[in-house]
């Protein structure tokens, strides 16, 4: 049995709560104090998961359409893209503000230079950000043809981002190494339309 119109939206409805939840967990862990000694760790370690947890549930969006031959699930991929993009943004933001603080953001720039895992990580962002901006249904009608190229860059972000996460923690752990196996798991799953993908690109 496939999935009606009124399923999908009280679907999208529990993933805009799944997605939403937990930042007020998170405000909830700040006020209460169950954060650890180094509670900026903690709000960016959460963030940053919380943002490759929502890429990775974006990346799964379309095997489940096809593996369960349910085609309207592909319409909620949008919303967790845009997640995911507003928890990088949350990520971004609690490094710039609670990290270097705001009158040091100058910092920023000679950050990311001198720590090439933050490089990844503002290319990641900066790919999700022209992402969420270009996947409003006037900028794809405006696109045509060149937004699906242009989304593409989603698997670059795949790549980059597990990178990032397991390059920035200090000693490795098995949660870093679990999302990059699970990023490589999605990705080798579109090989072909990866690969054919770069061969088109200039």
């Amino acid at each position: 049995m496939r999935l009606t119109l009124k399923q999908i939206t009280g679907l999208k409805v529990l993933l805009h709560l799944a997605a939403f939840l937990p930042l007020l967990w998170l405000f909830l862990a700040i006020d209460q104090g169950w954060l650890s000694a180094d509670p900026v760790k903690d709000i960016q370690h959460f963030t940053g998961r919380m943002a490759l947890k929502l890429l990775l549930a974006t990346l799964l969006v379309t095997p489940l359409t096809r593996l369960l031959k349910q085609p309207l699930l592909i319409r909620t991929r949008r919303l967790l893209g845009l997640w995911c993009f507003a928890w990088a943004t949350l990520h971004l933001c609690s490094y710039a503000t609670l990290e270097l603080a705001l009158n040091n953001l100058n910092l920023l720039g000679a950050e990311l230079v001198s720590r090439p895992y933050l490089t990844l990580g503002m290319i990641s962002w900066l790919l999700l950000l022209a992402l969420a901006v270009t996947s409003l249904q006037r900028a794809q009608r405006k696109l045509g043809s060149r937004w699906q190229t242009l989304h593409n860059f989603i698997y670059l972000v795949a790549i980059l981002a597990p990178i990032h996460y397991l390059w920035s923690v200090k000693i490795l752990s098995p949660q870093p190494v679990i999302y990059a196996a699970i990023a490589l798991i999605l990705l080798a799953w579109r090989y072909r339309k990866i690969r054919k993908w770069f061969a088109k690109s200039p």
